[in-house]
């Protein structure tokens, strides 16, 4: 992509009526736009990094047999009341309209019961067990606070798995496959080392949840921290009696904020009993399938990395997730060789299927290289009638900020 023909611009400043240090940043970048509380547009280099944070989840549930599907926004309500889950003093943050024809629908803030309510089309026998299904689809929920960015959103993109089992042995198999799972995809958006499994409410549902904690200021949640043992509890459960419960020591935990960035539940028959979700087993018998739910949001996910990995300068994008591989900067001042040669090694690395956005523009150098160290992309390119004299390009690292002088075929080595 050339950086000429890239609609969105960068800001100096961000907006005033943004406080969250994620929408902060990703606004004034071009990531994505704000079109009222809690509801944001993703632009085309937002879009690029949550397309690729999808991709990273997507291989990861691939890789534990996962089917991807998607379901409808819209949920009837006649399903949602034989779970008790359709009033407002059941669920308090439903977004719910009239039909012009008559009835009333909502639009779906998690997919339990439409999921259930379909597998039982599909699920019969033991032998349709067990089965891991998933989708990446849009989410609604009528938040009170909708001041975090895109960590909390009315509007947000959620990955949510749900795994159907025919014994609680089996479920536990799968129930630990998906928190591997987890563990990997924040391993490889190089979250690992601040996210912590940690232990929570498990509300109607079991007697834990188990959350994945991401350590930020900027977090709603106050966790404490076993380092040592990896794993936390949050604070809406921190009594002697679960820690005991843990075998975890108060003398050894340490209290943290943090984002919640997934979280994983064990559901037994809470959905399979009210919508009549059952198999026939070996035997003959009837019984109703055993469930679990895991929830993890690419769009939180997106807002939690610019919370975190950030730096006083701008974005820093880890390299699963970012929107290009390089920021190729052509410094010609005027120069026809150098905008030449910039155009050459742009056109060279594509070839390699390297991404790159090329700042081709007619700006200054200060400009681009405060607009490249703003949008965060793993490494810079310079090409400048400097380089070209020393038969080498300029390569900066964002992480680190190393700077170096490198030959044009280590650069498309990378």
């Amino acid at each position: 992509m050339r950086q000429s023909q890239l609609f969105t611009k960068t800001r100096r400043e961000a907006p005033k009526d943004e406080v969250a240090k994620n929408a902060q940043l990703l606004i004034r970048a071009g990531f994505i736009n704000k079109e009222m509380a809690g509801v944001y547009s993703f632009l085309p280099l937002g879009l690029l990094v949550l397309n690729n944070i999808c991709n990273v989840i997507r291989e990861e549930m691939g890789a534990i047999g996962a089917s991807e599907l998607k379901m409808s926004a819209l949920q009837s309500r006649e399903l949602w009341e034989k779970t008790d889950r359709w009033s407002d003093k059941s669920v308090d943050n439903w977004f719910k309209t009239e039909l012009k024809g008559g009835g009333e629908v909502g639009l779906g803030f998690t997919h339990e019961e439409p999921l259930t309510f379909l597998m039982r089309e599909f699920v019969h026998s033991y032998r349709d067990l067990p089965v891991l299904a998933y989708q990446i689809q849009e989410k609604f929920r009528n938040e009170i606070r909708a001041k975090s960015g895109i960590i909390r959103g009315r509007e947000f993109l959620m990955k949510d798995l749900y795994s159907f089992s025919r014994t609680d042995e089996e479920h536990h198999m799968l129930y630990e496959q998906a928190k591997s799972a987890y563990l990997k995809i924040f391993e490889r958006v190089e979250l690992g080392e601040k996210t912590f499994v940690t232990f929570a409410s498990g509300g109607v549902f079991s007697k834990y949840s188990e959350e994945f904690q991401t350590l930020s200021d900027a977090g709603e949640d106050i966790i404490y921290v076993d380092e040592a043992k990896r794993i936390a509890v949050n604070k809406e459960v921190y009594t002697d009696e679960v820690l005991k419960d843990l075998g975890l020591q108060k003398s050894d935990l340490v209290e943290k904020k943090a984002i919640e960035s997934g979280n994983i539940f064990n559901l037994g028959t809470r959905f399979s009993d009210p919508l009549d979700l059952t198999f026939t087993d070996e035997g003959g018998t009837k019984k109703p399938v055993i469930m679990g739910s895991y929830g993890l949001g690419p769009s939180r996910l997106m807002g939690t990395l610019a919370e975190v990995l950030s730096d006083e300068k701008g974005l820093v994008w880890p390299k699963a997730v970012a929107p290009f591989t390089i920021h190729l900067v052509e410094l010609s001042g005027g120069d026809e060789g150098v905008r030449k040669a910039a155009d050459a090694l742009y056109e060279k690395l594509t070839a390699r299927q390297i991404a790159v956005l090329y700042d081709d523009r007619t700006a200054s150098a200060g400009e681009k290289f405060a607009d490249a160290e703003l949008i965060g992309i793993p490494y810079r390119v310079v090409v400048s009638a400097k380089t070209i004299a020393a038969s080498a390009v300029e390569l900066t690292e964002r992480k680190s900020g190393e700077r170096r002088s490198v030959s044009e075929e280590e650069l498309l080595a990378l």
